[in-house]
C-alpha cells in the first residue's frame, strides 16, 4: 500500500485509514482504496476482488446517497492498472450526525429526518427467500459465533475474560429462548438487503440526508433484520453519550413499524453491534499501518464497546 500512498498523496491530501480501507481526501473529491486483506469475513486479497467490491460499493450506496458516488476508477503506474478506487464527492464532514452530536448542534428535527429516511429505506428494501434465510436464528448466529472466535485472541487485552464469557453465554441463551422470534420475522419479510453499517459517521445531515458507506463485502452482514440495521445507529448514539436522543430515535422507528418484538430485539442487536465495533477496533489496534498512538486509541475504544455490549445483555432476562 505504500506505493499507492506515494501515488495519491500530496501536501493537500488528507489520509484516513480504517481496518480495510485507505481514504484519500482531495479538495473536492475522495478516492477510497481497499487494503489487500483477508479477515475471513471479508476478502480483498486480489486486485480482481478489490475491483469487484469497489463496483459493489458504488452500486449499493447509490440506494441511499446516489449523488455522492461517482464511480470506480483505475490507479495506474507506467500504463498498468495497479489498483482500483471508489471515487466520491467530498461530503461535508462537519455536517455528519456524529459531528453534530459531538459539538452539541444536533436538533430534534435532524433525528426525525434521519429516522424517517431509514424507515422509508427499510420499507422499500429488497427481500426474497434467499435474503430472508440469513435472518433465521441458526444462520444469524453464524455472525455472533464468528465474532467470538475472532476475538478470542483479544481476551485479557481489549476484552475481560469475564465479560467475554458473559456475553457469549447470554447470546446463547437468547437464541434458545427467542430464536423462534427471529425465525418468525424472517418468514414475515423483515429480513432485507439493508445498509449494514448504520452509524453516525456515515450519515450527513444537509439539505438532503445522505447515508453512505454500506457493507458491500459480505452479504451476510447486509441481509439482516431491519431491527439489526437500525440498532447500529442507536448503539452508536449511546456510545457518544446521547442516550436520550437514541431513545427518541428508537421510539420514532418503532412508531414507523409498530412491531412489539422490537422492544426485545433492539437490546440484543445493539449488543451485537457494539461487539462488532469492539472487534473492529481490536483489529485496528494491531494494524502496523497505524501509528502506536492510534493503535492505543483503538484499543481503548474497543474496551468501551465491549463493556457497552455487555450492558445491553444485562437488560435481558
Amino acid at each position: 500500500m505504500k506505493e499507492i500512498i506515494e501515488l495519491l498523496a500530496d501536501g493537500n491530501t488528507q489520509i484516513v485509514q480504517t481496518h480495510i480501507s485507505i481514504i484519500f481526501m482531495k479538495e473536492d473529491f475522495v478516492l477510497k482504496v481497499k487494503k489487500p486483506v483477508n479477515f475471513g469475513f471479508l476478502d480483498f486479497s486480489t486486485l480482481e476482488k478489490r475491483k469487484h467490491y469497489c463496483e459493489e460499493e458504488v452500486r449499493l450506496n447509490r440506494r441511499l446517497c446516489p449523488e455522492a458516488y461517482l464511480g470506480v476508477v483505475p490507479i495506474e503506474r507506467d500504463g498498468k492498472v495497479i489498483e482500483w478506487a471508489v471515487k466520491m464527492k467530498r461530503l461535508p464532514v462537519e455536517k455528519s450526525l456524529k459531528n453534530l452530536i459531538k459539538t452539541g448542534r444536533v436538533r430534534q428535527e435532524d433525528i426525525e429526518r434521519v429516522v424517517s429516511k431509514i424507515a422509508e429505506f427499510h420499507k422499500q428494501a429488497e427481500t426474497n427467500e434467499n435474503i430472508s434465510s440469513f435472518g433465521k436464528a441458526q444462520n444469524f448466529r453464524i455472525n455472533t459465533d464468528e465474532n467470538f472466535q475472532q476475538t478470542e485472541r483479544f481476551i485479557g487485552d481489549t476484552i475481560d475474560p469475564e465479560d467475554f464469557n458473559f456475553i457469549r453465554e447470554k447470546t446463547e441463551k437468547f437464541y434458545t429462548k427467542y430464536g423462534h422470534i427471529l425465525d418468525k420475522r424472517a418468514k414475515a419479510g423483515f429480513v432485507k438487503d439493508c445498509h449494514g453499517d448504520l452509524h453516525t459517521e456515515h450519515i450527513v445531515v444537509d439539505q438532503d440526508i445522505c447515508i453512505f458507506d454500506c457493507i458491500e463485502f459480505n452479504e451476510r452482514f447486509r441481509y439482516i433484520d431491519i431491527a439489526c440495521d437500525v440498532a447500529f445507529l442507536l448503539m452508536d448514539m449511546d456510545y457518544l453519550g446521547v442516550k436520550d436522543l437514541s431513545k427518541q430515535a428508537e421510539n420514532l422507528y418503532r412508531k414507523a413499524f409498530n412491531e412489539p418484538e422490537l422492544e426485545l430485539l433492539i437490546p440484543f442487536f445493539k449488543s451485537y453491534r457494539a461487539y462488532v465495533r469492539g472487534k473492529v477496533n481490536s483489529l485496528m489496534s494491531k494494524d502496523p499501518l497505524f501509528s502506536e498512538e492510534e493503535r492505543q486509541k483503538r484499543a481503548e475504544e474497543a474496551k468501551k464497546y465491549f463493556k457497552l455490549a455487555k450492558s445491553y445483555l444485562e437488560q435481558l432476562e
